[in-house]
């Protein structure tokens, strides 16, 4: 049975990406898609691949991050890449909650300012 392959039209259907992001993808060496000519096709290895650049991205890792890990694979095998894996997903933890940490402060003090701000104008209009 042949392997299904998508075209660049497809893949990026597929995945909701632009097609410079997906040329971008190929120029920085996370994609290697086959060539027929000028016509780029995209395999099992490239769709599976790009599934774990797209889960990447939504955790918040570095292009570059996402290709080192996937070098791990090709390197050292499955069990360097978990393990290499885990490192990373403990970092990007780390640095998410200082992030929320963050987001948390400026909403609370946002919401001081916004009634602060609130109370000032209601105590104009009573006044004028």
């Amino acid at each position: 049975m042949a392997e299904t392959r998508l075209s660049f039209k497809e893949m990026c259907a597929k995945f909701a990406v632009t097609p410079r992001t997906l040329r971008y993808y190929e120029y920085i060496e996370l994609l290697q898609p086959e060539r027929d000519g000028r016509t780029r096709l995209y395999g099992p290895r490239e769709c599976a691949r790009m599934t774990l650049i797209m889960r990447g991205r939504k955790y918040g890792f570095q292009l570059e991050e996402i290709r080192q890990w996937l070098l791990i694979y090709e390197d050292e095998g499955t069990a360097a890449q978990m393990q290499a894996f885990v490192e990373m997903a403990d970092r990007q933890l780390l640095q998410l909650a200082e992030q929320r940490a963050q987001l948390d402060d400026a909403i609370a003090e946002l919401k001081r300012v916004r009634e602060e701000t609130a109370q000032t104008v209601a105590m104009g209009e009573s006044t004028a």
